[in-house]
Protein backbone atom coordinates (compact mmCIF):
# COMPACT_ATOMS: atom_id res chain seq x y z
CA UNK A 1 0.00 0.00 0.00
CA UNK A 2 1.51 3.32 -1.05
CA UNK A 3 1.65 6.65 0.80
CA UNK A 4 -1.71 7.79 -0.55
CA UNK A 5 -5.09 9.13 0.48
CA UNK A 6 -6.24 5.53 0.95
CA UNK A 7 -3.49 4.84 3.49
CA UNK A 8 -4.11 8.14 5.28
CA UNK A 9 -7.81 7.32 5.57
CA UNK A 10 -7.06 3.82 6.85
CA UNK A 11 -4.70 5.10 9.54
CA UNK A 12 -7.19 7.78 10.60
CA UNK A 13 -10.03 5.27 10.83
CA UNK A 14 -7.96 2.89 12.94
CA UNK A 15 -8.39 3.25 16.71
CA UNK A 16 -6.08 0.52 17.98
CA UNK A 17 -2.53 -0.06 16.69
CA UNK A 18 -0.70 -3.21 17.74
CA UNK A 19 3.03 -2.55 18.15
CA UNK A 20 5.13 -5.71 18.22
CA UNK A 21 8.44 -5.29 20.01
CA UNK A 22 7.30 -2.47 22.33
CA UNK A 23 8.74 -3.11 25.78
CA UNK A 24 9.72 -1.07 28.82
CA UNK A 25 13.17 -0.04 27.55
CA UNK A 26 12.76 3.71 26.85
CA UNK A 27 15.75 3.67 24.50
CA UNK A 28 13.92 1.48 21.99
CA UNK A 29 12.06 3.13 19.09
CA UNK A 30 9.03 0.88 19.68
CA UNK A 31 8.69 2.25 23.22
CA UNK A 32 8.76 5.82 21.91
CA UNK A 33 6.22 4.96 19.22
CA UNK A 34 3.65 4.02 21.88
CA UNK A 35 4.02 7.45 23.45
CA UNK A 36 4.08 9.32 20.13
CA UNK A 37 0.98 7.62 18.72
CA UNK A 38 -0.97 8.01 21.97
CA UNK A 39 -0.17 11.73 21.97
CA UNK A 40 -1.95 11.99 18.62
CA UNK A 41 -5.01 10.08 19.77
CA UNK A 42 -4.39 6.43 18.87
CA UNK A 43 -4.75 3.59 21.37
CA UNK A 44 -1.43 1.74 21.00
CA UNK A 45 -1.29 -1.90 22.03
CA UNK A 46 2.29 -2.83 22.94
CA UNK A 47 3.21 -6.49 22.48
CA UNK A 48 6.31 -7.83 24.24
CA UNK A 49 6.43 -11.36 25.75
CA UNK A 50 9.14 -10.58 28.31
CA UNK A 51 7.75 -7.22 29.51
CA UNK A 52 4.06 -8.19 29.46
CA UNK A 53 2.29 -7.06 32.62
CA UNK A 54 3.93 -3.64 32.72
CA UNK A 55 2.70 -0.59 30.83
CA UNK A 56 3.97 2.17 28.55
CA UNK A 57 2.38 5.62 28.91
CA UNK A 58 -0.53 3.91 30.65
CA UNK A 59 -1.08 1.30 27.93
CA UNK A 60 -0.74 -2.32 29.12
CA UNK A 61 1.88 -4.53 27.48
CA UNK A 62 0.42 -7.83 26.25
CA UNK A 63 2.46 -10.97 25.64
CA UNK A 64 0.74 -11.66 22.29
CA UNK A 65 -2.23 -10.88 20.06
CA UNK A 66 -4.86 -13.21 21.49
CA UNK A 67 -7.28 -15.37 19.57
CA UNK A 68 -10.52 -13.47 19.06
CA UNK A 69 -8.85 -10.08 18.70
CA UNK A 70 -9.10 -8.55 15.22
CA UNK A 71 -6.09 -6.24 14.78
CA UNK A 72 -6.44 -3.29 12.42
CA UNK A 73 -2.78 -2.28 11.99
CA UNK A 74 0.16 -4.38 13.17
CA UNK A 75 3.47 -2.51 13.34
CA UNK A 76 6.63 -4.63 13.39
CA UNK A 77 9.55 -3.23 15.39
CA UNK A 78 11.40 -6.52 14.97
CA UNK A 79 14.48 -7.93 13.31
CA UNK A 80 13.66 -9.44 9.87
CA UNK A 81 13.75 -13.04 11.13
CA UNK A 82 11.39 -12.27 14.02
CA UNK A 83 9.20 -10.19 11.73
CA UNK A 84 8.90 -13.20 9.42
CA UNK A 85 7.77 -15.42 12.31
CA UNK A 86 5.25 -12.79 13.40
CA UNK A 87 3.86 -12.53 9.87
CA UNK A 88 3.65 -16.32 9.61
CA UNK A 89 1.59 -16.50 12.82
CA UNK A 90 -0.70 -13.70 11.67
CA UNK A 91 -1.31 -15.35 8.32
CA UNK A 92 -2.39 -18.54 10.09
CA UNK A 93 -5.16 -16.63 11.91
CA UNK A 94 -8.62 -16.67 10.38
CA UNK A 95 -9.24 -12.92 10.45
CA UNK A 96 -12.50 -11.58 9.06
CA UNK A 97 -10.59 -8.55 7.75
CA UNK A 98 -6.79 -8.91 7.45
CA UNK A 99 -4.81 -6.21 9.26
CA UNK A 100 -2.43 -3.83 7.55
CA UNK A 101 1.13 -5.00 8.27
CA UNK A 102 3.59 -2.14 8.77
CA UNK A 103 7.29 -2.99 8.52
CA UNK A 104 9.22 -0.39 10.45
CA UNK A 105 12.61 0.53 9.01
CA UNK A 106 14.91 -2.44 9.55
CA UNK A 107 12.11 -4.99 9.84
CA UNK A 108 11.66 -5.52 6.09
CA UNK A 109 11.80 -9.12 4.95
CA UNK A 110 11.39 -10.25 1.35
CA UNK A 111 9.95 -13.65 2.22
CA UNK A 112 7.33 -12.08 4.48
CA UNK A 113 6.41 -9.61 1.75
CA UNK A 114 5.96 -12.45 -0.75
CA UNK A 115 3.70 -14.29 1.71
CA UNK A 116 1.59 -11.19 2.26
CA UNK A 117 1.29 -10.50 -1.45
CA UNK A 118 0.24 -14.09 -2.12
CA UNK A 119 -2.39 -13.83 0.63
CA UNK A 120 -3.68 -10.49 -0.65
CA UNK A 121 -2.77 -8.64 2.54
CA UNK A 122 -1.74 -4.98 2.43
CA UNK A 123 1.58 -3.93 3.93
CA UNK A 124 3.77 -0.85 4.23
CA UNK A 125 7.56 -0.72 4.19
CA UNK A 126 10.31 1.91 3.88
CA UNK A 127 8.44 4.25 6.21
CA UNK A 128 7.95 4.87 9.93
CA UNK A 129 4.37 5.01 11.19
CA UNK A 130 5.19 7.82 13.62
CA UNK A 131 6.82 9.89 10.89
CA UNK A 132 3.87 9.11 8.64
CA UNK A 133 1.28 10.54 11.04
CA UNK A 134 3.54 13.51 11.77
CA UNK A 135 4.20 14.16 8.09
CA UNK A 136 0.48 14.27 7.35
CA UNK A 137 -0.38 15.96 10.67
CA UNK A 138 -2.86 13.22 11.54
CA UNK A 139 -4.76 13.43 14.83
CA UNK A 140 -7.76 11.50 16.11
CA UNK A 141 -9.83 11.16 19.28
CA UNK A 142 -8.68 8.33 21.59
CA UNK A 143 -11.02 5.68 22.93
CA UNK A 144 -11.11 6.09 26.70
CA UNK A 145 -11.48 2.61 28.20
CA UNK A 146 -10.13 0.90 31.34
CA UNK A 147 -7.77 -2.04 31.33
CA UNK A 148 -7.44 -5.09 33.56
CA UNK A 149 -4.80 -7.47 34.84
CA UNK A 150 -4.81 -10.81 36.63
CA UNK A 151 -1.72 -12.17 38.37
CA UNK A 152 -1.00 -14.95 40.81
CA UNK A 153 -1.20 -13.99 44.47
CA UNK A 154 2.10 -13.49 46.26
CA UNK A 155 0.96 -15.30 49.43
CA UNK A 156 1.42 -18.85 48.08
CA UNK A 157 -2.33 -19.44 48.36
CA UNK A 158 -2.65 -20.40 44.71
CA UNK A 159 -5.28 -17.68 44.27
CA UNK A 160 -5.35 -14.98 41.62
CA UNK A 161 -5.58 -11.21 41.95
CA UNK A 162 -7.80 -9.31 39.48
CA UNK A 163 -7.26 -5.55 39.21
CA UNK A 164 -8.80 -2.68 37.25
CA UNK A 165 -6.78 0.25 35.88
CA UNK A 166 -8.12 3.46 34.43
CA UNK A 167 -7.27 4.68 30.94
CA UNK A 168 -3.59 5.68 30.73
CA UNK A 169 -2.94 4.52 34.31
CA UNK A 170 0.55 3.12 34.60
CA UNK A 171 1.31 -0.13 36.39
CA UNK A 172 4.54 -1.95 37.13
CA UNK A 173 5.13 -5.56 36.19
CA UNK A 174 4.23 -7.81 39.11
CA UNK A 175 6.76 -10.18 40.65
CA UNK A 176 4.26 -13.03 40.42
CA UNK A 177 3.15 -14.75 37.24
CA UNK A 178 0.98 -12.79 34.84
CA UNK A 179 -2.20 -14.70 33.99
CA UNK A 180 -3.95 -12.17 31.75
CA UNK A 181 -3.81 -8.51 30.74
CA UNK A 182 -5.88 -6.42 28.37
CA UNK A 183 -8.32 -3.54 27.99
CA UNK A 184 -12.10 -3.60 27.92
CA UNK A 185 -12.15 -4.42 24.21
CA UNK A 186 -9.89 -7.42 24.82
CA UNK A 187 -12.14 -8.50 27.68
CA UNK A 188 -15.13 -8.39 25.35
CA UNK A 189 -13.56 -10.29 22.45
CA UNK A 190 -10.66 -12.50 23.57
CA UNK A 191 -11.18 -16.25 23.45
CA UNK A 192 -8.72 -16.81 26.31
CA UNK A 193 -9.98 -18.63 29.37
CA UNK A 194 -9.89 -15.69 31.80
CA UNK A 195 -11.95 -13.25 29.67
CA UNK A 196 -14.39 -16.08 28.98
CA UNK A 197 -14.67 -16.71 32.73
CA UNK A 198 -15.18 -13.02 33.54
CA UNK A 199 -17.89 -12.69 30.90
CA UNK A 200 -19.70 -15.61 32.51
CA UNK A 201 -19.84 -13.83 35.87
CA UNK A 202 -22.05 -10.94 34.76
CA UNK A 203 -25.21 -10.44 36.75
CA UNK A 204 -28.49 -9.81 34.98
CA UNK A 205 -28.55 -6.27 33.60
CA UNK A 206 -24.86 -5.74 34.41
CA UNK A 207 -22.44 -4.50 31.76
CA UNK A 208 -19.11 -6.27 31.30
CA UNK A 209 -17.25 -3.22 32.59
CA UNK A 210 -19.45 -3.10 35.69
CA UNK A 211 -18.82 -6.79 36.27
CA UNK A 212 -15.06 -6.43 35.86
CA UNK A 213 -14.97 -3.51 38.28
CA UNK A 214 -17.10 -5.37 40.83
CA UNK A 215 -14.75 -8.34 40.75
CA UNK A 216 -11.78 -6.10 41.52
CA UNK A 217 -13.33 -4.85 44.76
Amino acid sequence: MEDSRQLIDLVLQTKFVHILGAGVNPERPAHSAVYDLSERGWNPIPIHPRDAGASISGYPIRPMIEDGIEPEIVVLFLAPERAREAVRKLLLRNYESPPLIWFQLGAEDGISEDWLQDAGWNFVKDDCIVRFVQRHDLVREPQVIPWFKQVQSDDDSGCSVWSVHEWQENSEKEKTELEWIGDLRDLENSNSSIPNYIRGLRNEGESLEECARRLAN
